[in-house]
């Protein structure tokens, strides 16, 4: 995202992080203390406290320098109460109403209100609000009565520095064992238990399969032959990035029945290898997958039954499943791309406040 902004809308100068002080400490004293009286935690991310002290921080930073125009990806609470004549562009996958009791974590909280109030404030103050999926823009519009001529739905890009080249991506071939992966830190959140259930219904429909879970390490029950784990990869390490690309590029689909989630960038990043997904169908995972282009999404009650199923429709005809690894690549090539998202931000910005390219950020 920030090198894709700057190749194509300007300068990006780095406002944060905020180094800590007393209102981050006072936080997290008072969520402990809200732990061990009630039960409930305090997300001090969205304290009225430390919103005040981010806008301070922040405004003394932007008078310093001169900045054309601020963008604000996921900071709700950086610009709740930031003072700028600044043209303000935010950036967020999901709105507070719609992750209160969606997200474990963000459930049970003694702060509800506030953070409703920080949300409600940030979204008055953008003077263009930016997010990956009909999902949350009408959250948007519906909940904090954002104006329609103040939101825009743009999806998101792979993290993948460099995606697999245009051949190699379309490369793939079904093989005798339909190659599976499941990529998630978290087992229970991202639906790791229906794709285990989909290995064994595809055992029973007489489709030899292999499954590989990257990322976390299920419980000890979840055991069969054709099941490989690999518990942790890091992007940030070449070597360990090299063979997430390459699970990538072996695999014949990503499973993904999410419980919950927003948008998944590896929805993404599955497109730009030529990677299908099948996806449960619930949070913005609309935003980045289309039916029959880059994978299914099918119904949020699904079970391994109506996965294997899926697979066994696509994967029966080779044909059918080396159309959908194209329009995968496609659907890649096309919006599913950094750049493409830093373009149309670019011009929705030049649109809105004649600001040019080659702006300072």
């Amino acid at each position: 995202m920030f090198w894709a902004l700057e190749r194509h809308c300007g300068e990006v100068v780095p406002l944060g992080p905020v180094p800590p002080d007393i209102t981050l400490y006072l936080g997290k004293v008072r969520n402990q203390l809200s732990l061990r009286l009630l039960g409930k935690k305090y997300d001090y991310a969205f304290s009225t406290l430390i919103a005040r002290h981010y806008a301070q921080r922040f405004a003394a930073k932007l008078a310093r320098e001169r900045f054309d125009w601020v963008f604000a990806p996921a900071a709700s609470t950086e610009i709740a109460f930031l003072d700028t004549p600044l043209p303000l562009v935010y950036l967020s996958d999901a709105t507070v109403s719609l992750l209160r009791g969606y997200y474990p974590d963000f459930s049970n909280l003694t702060n509800e209100k506030e953070a409703e109030e920080i949300e409600r404030r940030a979204t008055r103050r953008a003077g263009l609000l930016v997010y990956p999926s009909q999902w949350a823009a009408a959250s948007a519009r519906r909940d904090y009565g954002v104006d329609s001529d103040r939101l825009v739905v743009v999806p998101f890009g792979a993290n993948l520095e460099p995606a697999p080249a245009h051949e190699e991506a379309l490369g793939r071939q079904p093989g005798d064992r339909c190659q599976l992966l499941f990529l998630g830190v978290d087992w229970q959140r991202k639906g790791g238990e229906i794709t285990f259930e989909t290995l064994l219904a595809l055992d029973r429909l007489g489709i030899p399969a292999q499954l590989t879970i990257c990322g976390c390490v299920p419980p000890a029950r979840f055991d069969h032959p054709h099941l490989k784990v690999i518990p942790f990869l890091g992007k940030n390490n070449p070597a360990q990035s090299r063979q997430l690309l390459t699970l990538l590029l072996a695999s014949n689909f990503l499973l993904l029945p999410t419980r919950a989630d927003c948008t998944p960038i590896v929805l993404c990043e599955a497109a730009a290898a030529g990677l299908p997904v099948l996806v449960a169908d619930t949070g913005g995972v609309a935003g980045a997958v289309q039916d029959g282009e880059n994978g299914f999404i099918l119904p949020y009650e699904a079970r391994g039954e109506a996965y294997a199923r899926q697979i066994a429709w696509i994967y029966g005809e080779p044909e059918r499943y080396i159309a959908l690894v194209r329009s995968s690549r496609a659907a890649f090539e096309a919006r599913l791309n950094w750049d493409s998202w830093a373009m149309t931000i670019g011009s929705l910005v030049q649109e809105r406040w004649a600001i040019p390219a080659g702006a300072t950020i």
